[in-house]
Formats: structure tokens, C-alpha cells, sequence
């Protein structure tokens, strides 16, 4: 009997999702556009709230001594990379994590705590040092348009062609239909951000577009595997029709650690890693 009920609730859902994109989406597009403290401040923000549902999740008290070292500990990373001294802005992190694992009594929980404050801590400084190097603007909106590209049409594609599930015991919902389609639109829209921007070397924004969706995909996979872990639906029921930061950003920030990560092996510096790629 309750068949009948759940297409209008998909719908409403969807709704809802379409709704708060609507109005968070160009929010955050603006504020990338505008650069600097503001810029600095929603990361600061978003980082903080993906801490604080990581805690949630993996039960550490939002109140606990981890926790504030954790949130203390991401305020030092923005401090110290705004102020142009990005290294130390790692040091603090990890020093953060120690001591939020030491107060944690070296606990399983304290060790889910350290997690997240070095993924969270890691994100924060990825998204700082990507807007603040070399054509920062390019880099952070050709960033957030994979990912975006990346979750709407692995979304609409999955639900057009359906077929072989992606990892059904983490996320049954996802196919390998809907992986592929994101994938291949989000080169797509990654390369013409380039393109627009009449930057040089398209294959190779074409090759980071479609490293960044695998690995945005992946970000999604690995949420998806914890929120199944501790057996939780949503990461908060912060944003309408989305769920939290976590369910939202998840993909972002994986595909953000990673761009600094191979733009530091390719020989960029803190500062500027995506210098060390030649892309610019």
C-alpha cells in the first residue's frame, strides 16, 4: 500500500534539492569569485561543519576536549595559510591531531577523531592554497564545476540507464552507468571552464577534469562507507533535500586534496601547488 507514495516523494525530495542548489549555488560561486577572507571564512565554515558531522557520526562529544582541539586546529590552518605561512599551517594540523587523540585517552573513538581533523584540516588548506596560487580563480571555479558536473550527471545518468551496481554493500544506489556519465560530462564542463578562460594545454585540464571526477566519486564512496559503518541515513539534516555538508562536499573535498597533492609531486610548492603541473 505504501508503493504508491514514494514517486510523489521522490519528487518533493528532488524538489527540495533543486530548491536549496538554487540558492546555495551561486552563494558559493560569488564568494569564490570574491577571493580572500571571504573566501577563507566559508572555508573556515564548511570545514568546520564537516568536522563537527564527522564527530557526530563517529561519536565524539561536540562539547569534548577533541572536538574543540579539532576546531581550534582547523582556525590555526586558515590563520597561518592566509597569512602566507602554509607550512606551518600543516604543522598545526598535525599537531592538532595529536593532541586531540591524546586527550581522547588514545581511544578507537580518539583515532576516528584524528581522521577527521586531518581530512577536514587537509581540505581546508587544499582549498585555501588552490585559490591563492596561480590563477586561483580559474583553478577553484574549474574545481567546483567538475565536481558539481560530476555529482548531477552521475546522478541523472544512473537514474536514465540504471545497470550493474557500483559497490552495492556501500552505496546501492550507485551504477556503473551513473559513474561513467559523470565522469565523461565532467571532462566535458572542466575542459570548457578551461576553454573560456583561454587557458593553454586542453589536454591536460582535460586529463585533471577526469582524475578530479574519479577521485570526487571516490570521496562520495568513502562517506558513504563510514555514514555505513556506524549506520547513519545523512550526515546532519543541515541543508533541505541534501542532508549535511559532508553528504554535499564529500567529493570536493577528496578531489581538492588530491589536485594539491599531484601538483606537489609534479614539484609545486605550498603555496601554489598546481604551479608544479605546467597547466598555467
Amino acid at each position: 500500500m505504501a508503493e504508491p507514495d514514494q514517486h510523489p516523494k521522490k519528487l518533493s525530495d528532488l524538489r527540495l534539492r533543486f530548491l536549496s542548489a538554487l540558492v546555495l549555488g551561486p552563494l558559493v560561486l560569488l564568494i569564490t569569485y570574491l577571493g580572500g577572507l571571504p573566501f577563507a571564512a566559508l572555508t573556515v565554515a564548511a570545514s568546520g561543519l564537516f568536522l563537527w558531522e564527522w564527530f557526530s557520526i563517529t561519536g565524539t562529544p561536540a562539547k569534548s576536549a577533541g572536538a574543540l582541539t579539532g576546531f581550534v586546529t582547523l582556525l590555526a590552518i586558515a590563520t597561518l595559510c592566509v597569512t602566507g605561512h602554509p607550512g606551518l599551517g600543516l604543522a598545526a594540523m598535525v599537531l592538532g591531531a595529536f593532541i586531540a587523540y591524546a586527550v581522547g585517552g588514545f581511544s578507537k573513538t580518539g583515532r576516528w577523531a584524528i581522521e577527521g581533523i586531518v581530512y577536514s584540516g587537509l581540505a581546508l588548506f587544499s582549498l585555501l592554497a588552490l585559490r591563492e596560487g596561480s590563477e586561483g580563480l580559474l583553478v577553484a571555479f574549474f574545481l567546483v564545476f567538475v565536481v558539481w558536473a560530476t555529482d548531477i550527471f552521475a546522478y541523472f545518468t544512473g537514474r536514465a540507464l540504471g545497470g550493474p551496481k557500483l559497490w552495492p554493500r556501500v552505496s546501492p544506489k550507485k551504477t556503473w552507468s551513473g559513474a561513467i556519465g559523470g565522469l565523461v560530462l565532467a571532462t566535458l564542463f572542466g575542459t570548457g571552464v578551461a576553454l573560456v578562460a583561454n587557458a593553454q594545454h586542453l589536454v591536460l585540464w582535460a586529463l585533471l577534469a577526469a582524475g578530479l571526477s574519479v577521485v570526487s566519486q571516490a570521496g562520495d564512496l568513502l562517506e558513504s562507507a563510514i555514514k555505513r559503518r556506524f549506520d547513519v541515513k545523512d550526515s546532519s539534516r543541515l541543508i533541505p533535500g541534501h542532508g549535511g555538508i559532508m553528504d554535499r562536499i564529500d567529493g570536493l573535498v577528496a578531489a581538492a586534496i588530491f589536485a594539491v597533492l599531484i601538483g606537489l609531486l609534479a614539484g609545486g610548492s605550498l603555496a601554489d601547488p598546481l604551479a608544479g603541473l605546467g597547466l598555467i
